[in-house]
């Protein structure tokens, strides 16, 4: 039967056994009292004071939630702190100097250490510089720059002066890049040479110069030199080398700017349902005060810690889990440069291996990529030392989960899967590793103090198995607080759907569809328009990909839609498995056979490719986009953020062959 969404039946939710934290785990958890969550919900929103506890401030906030001006919220307000002093001044002052703040891995071997001490000199330095440029506090500064030292070196620099900063992913083109800066109407940008990609020089500044060109506005641009005289560039006017800037200004001290807790402290901007990116707006006292308590509650991370998050700080996770929540607790974080497989599928674990890494926070399509290669890879390093692993940036299904947890983290460490959005700042759907036990497919409960609900269109709780719409119905410190182009589509886009204002009743609308079981936890099952329909029915493609990535040797799965004169549409499955499976029909009939266990006879494929792997960004996201663009036969998007774009013509030749 259909339930009232449309997503399916009502059928079980696909998780695995539960397991409960190791013992030795719980013992050293910075969060153990399972009475954390209703402390939580009994003195909200003041209960949001153990977060803003973790942070210094320069003036103490008055009030922990202003809402008479729904759905602005505004949190802790009064307060003022700046995110730069709270990421590298206070640890000198605690005595820790010498302690290592960031640990870089070139992707050719290359490594920079930078201490704590080190980072402050750097970024006073820059903060000078980017100061004589005339960057005034407010101004916002777009960084175009890939998982290179100077990346959070300038954010922390503008932090530092009170102004915003708009990370733009360095594998974007140049189009995108230039619609940025003219939205956020900003006038200096931080860029390199070049860099990098899979061992070739890749010119990223022909690519930044080609977007000022599109600009009506003049630029002042600082290019960091990263490949020397493998790449070599003229600077032109209004161009100031990075290097040569940091020398002009050697020794220069900057005094933190005090930032009122509402304001600004960077603009990421996110893909909307128009087409039109939205410039999402985070503040300083609530975003910092959230990613520093899901770091320390979340991901346990200790000031002792050497962690790791394989993320880019081009998105919101790398903002949030590799620069201010670590920072902030001041730990060593970890920042790679390269990807998994190059030189060799073994790299990350050689740097887990020799960096001692404690905890591990990566993607669902990565250790989906790490379950294809293999546990020879993993095996062949000590990852003794790890303590917790993490999941971040999709839903990951049990095979992978269970993967992940024997093989990389030998059935001893964890798994926290969480659920969060560029939106939301901060995690916000996870079990707590030191008090939940955990269901490999499902996120977990939403954390103390955030109220997560899965409704229906009306906006009623839906039954436990049951699929509906994934709300979160209170404020929460690291949301955000506008869309940079307006508010109106601020509440459009997030607050409309779901929200009674006449009763008082503010309930964010995630866009996520979900289901929720007996126990608070929760599956997401992707998007709500991540849906295909046949026949009429509505069927999630997380849900069916689940299925497929269920079967003995898939590695990964995408679905999409096919055009059809039958029913309209048709689905189409793209499949990698793993080595050593090639008995591919085989495959394909345990493929349909555990669609239809599972989903049903309506979700059964009519078409599953093969193929070596799919087509992936270099963040390592699936880009479902072309594979439909592939399947209806039409003219291919941009490719540009591709990290293996050969992949897309391979599959294009196999089907026109068939």
């Amino acid at each position: 039967m259909v339930d009232r969404n449309g997503w399916g039946g009502d059928r079980p939710v696909l998780t695995g056994s539960r397991r409960s934290p190791p013992p030795s785990f719980v013992e050293q958890a910075n969060v153990t009292d399972s009475g954390i969550y209703d402390e939580f919900d009994a003195n909200w929103p003041d209960c949001w004071e153990r977060a803003a506890d973790l942070l210094s401030w320069n003036r103490p906030y008055e009030t922990v939630l202003e809402d008479e001006n729904a759905p602005f919220y505004r949190w802790f307000t009064g307060g003022q702190l700046n995110a730069a002093e709270n990421c590298v001044d206070r640890h000198l002052e605690a005595g820790r100097k010498t302690h290592t703040a960031i640990r870089w891995e070139g992707k050719h071997g290359d490594r920079k250490t930078y201490t704590y001490r080190d980072l402050y000199v750097a970024i006073n330095e820059f903060a000078a510089a980017l100061r004589e440029l005339g960057v005034e506090e407010d101004d916002v500064v777009t960084i175009y720059l890939p998982m290179i030292p100077e990346l959070p070196i300038a954010m922390l620099a503008c932090a530092r002066i009170g102004a915003p900063h708009s990370v733009v992913f360095a594998g974007l083109s140049a189009d995108a890049l230039a619609t940025r800066m003219d939205a956020a109407d900003s006038e200096f940008l931080v860029t390199c040479d070049g860099y990098y990609r899979r061992g070739d020089a890749f010119n990223q500044k022909s690519k930044a110069d080609n977007a000022r060109l599109k600009l009506a506005q003049d630029v002042r641009t600082v290019v960091v030199d990263r490949l020397g005289e493998d790449l070599p560039h003229v600077l032109g006017d209004e161009e100031f080398d990075y290097h040569g800037l940091r020398e002009e200004f050697a020794g220069e001290t900057v005094e933190p700017v005090p930032r009122d807790a509402e304001d600004m402290l960077f603009l990421m901007y996110t893909s909307g349902t128009t087409g039109e990116p939205k410039g999402v707006v985070h503040t300083t006292g609530g975003y910092l005060s959230h990613v520093a308590w899901t770091s320390h509650a979340v991901l346990d991370v200790k000031p002792e810690d050497t962690y790791w998050c394989a993320a880019d700080i081009g998105w919101i996770t790398g903002h949030s889990y590799i620069v201010y929540g670590p920072l902030a607790l001041g730990t060593t974080t970890v920042m790679y440069e390269g990807t998994p497989d190059y030189p060799d599928r073994d790299r990350l674990w050689e740097i887990v291996d020799r960096n001692a890494v404690d905890i591990f926070y990566t993607a669902p399509t990565a250790i989906r990529a790490f379950m294809k290669w293999g546990e020879d890879y993993p095996d062949r390093h000590d990852l003794s030392s790890l303590r917790l692993l993490g999941s971040v940036g999709e839903p990951i299904s049990p095979r992978p989960w269970n993967w992940y947890y024997e093989h990389v983290g030998n059935g001893e460490c964890p798994v926290v899967d969480t659920w969060w959005q560029t939106e939301t700042g901060a995690v916000t759907i996870s079990t707590l590793p030191g008090i939940d036990e955990m269901k490999p497919g499902a996120a977990g409960p939403g954390l103390p103090g955030i109220d997560v609900r899965v409704v229906d269109e009306s906006g009623e709780p839906v039954e436990p198995g049951e699929s509906g719409y994934l709300t979160i119905a209170r404020p929460w410190p690291g949301m955000v607080r506008t869309l940079y182009d307006g508010d109106d589509r601020f509440r459009a886009e997030y607050w409309d759907q779901f929200s009674a204002p006449d009763r008082g009743e503010w309930w964010y609308g995630s866009g996520d569809a979900a289901r929720i079981d007996e126990d608070g936890y929760i599956t997401v099952l992707g998007r709500v328009d991540d849906v295909i329909n046949v026949s009429g029915r509505r069927l999630s493609t997380m849900e069916i990909e689940s299925a497929i990535t269920g079967v003995e040797g898939v590695a990964e799965a995408a679905v999409v839609g096919r055009s059809s004169g039958t029913n309209g549409t048709d689905i189409q499955a793209y499949v990698s498995t793993e080595g050593g499976y090639d008995d591919q029909g085989a495959v394909h009939e345990a493929i349909v056979d555990n669609i239809e266990a599972a989903i049903g006879p309506i979700a059964r494929p009519t078409d599953v490719l093969f193929t070596p792997e799919l087509p992936k960004t270099r963040s390592g996201k699936i880009m479902r986009r072309l594979l439909e663009d592939v399947a209806n036969d039409e003219e291919l998007g941009d490719t540009s953020a591709l990290r293996n774009p050969e992949i897309v013509g391979e599959i294009q030749a196999e089907i026109r062959e068939e």
